[in-house]
């Protein structure tokens, strides 16, 4: 499969720089999103997991429809 893509790149010069910039990119997201997770508070976690259990009379009474 890779033979039958790469010829159509065989002519284009400085294209090996994009899977090292996908590379880059990729890190740079999976590290980012992992410090966040790292850093969130017990508390906060706690609030967000409870989201869809709570009851949702409050916006529905706010929400004039």
């Amino acid at each position: 499969m890779l033979k039958f893509i790469q010829h159509n790149f065989d002519g284009m010069n400085g294209i090996e720089i994009y899977p090292i910039i996908s590379l880059v990119l990729f890190f740079i997201v999976f590290i980012t999103m992992f410090i966040i997770v790292m850093n969130i508070s017990k508390k906060r976690i706690d609030e967000v997991s409870n989201l869809p259990l709570e009851d949702d009379t409050i916006s529905k009474e706010n929400n004039h429809e």
